[in-house]
């Protein structure tokens, strides 16, 4: 489909709004956009995949992580979250990434009771002045044995 051929006039129109005589202002009676008549690359990368997931999956300078837990499930909630960050930090940096280029983090955790021992090992893991968005959910996990789960989000260097 040409797009481009469908914006003939790129010019925006402003007519008056009004409502028993009183002025309320203007509305835009064309689309204050332009569509290309190029068609943009769309890319998908897929790295460390299997017939249910991918490990990392790249587009458009952005890099979405698959749910990543500790090695190590048999450990509190300390060792759990410590091992679920070591992945997040191997994973960003096998793409040349890194935790200052989050864009968003889903945290899931078993308990909400450890809530804190998290943000305390995420606080001090997360580089000042670079936090991501984030979200922090109780959920049921997959095994009993996970205490906690995260999604991660990242912007990719420009090669």
């Amino acid at each position: 489909m040409d797009y481009g051929a469908m914006m003939v006039n790129k010019r925006t129109n402003r007519e008056p709004m009004a409502v028993s005589g009183l002025a309320l202002g203007t509305v835009q009676s064309r689309f204050p956009f332009t569509f290309s008549n190029q068609a943009r690359a769309m890319t998908i990368e897929r790295i460390g995949t299997n017939q249910r997931m991918s490990k990392i999956v790249k587009h458009n300078g952005t890099a979405y992580l698959c749910g990543q837990v500790a090695k190590d499930t048999g450990g509190d909630i300390h060792t759990q979250v410590t091992g679920m960050l070591e992945n997040v930090d191997e994973l960003l940096e096998s793409i040349g990434s890194g935790r200052d280029r989050m864009l968003s983090a889903t945290i899931y955790l078993a308990d909400m009771a450890d809530f804190q021992a998290l943000n305390e090992i995420w606080d001090n893991w997360v580089p000042e002045g670079e936090a991501p968005a984030r979200a922090c959910v109780q959920a049921k996990m997959a095994s009993p044995e996970l205490l906690v789960e995260i999604s991660v989000i990242a912007a990719i260097p420009d090669a």
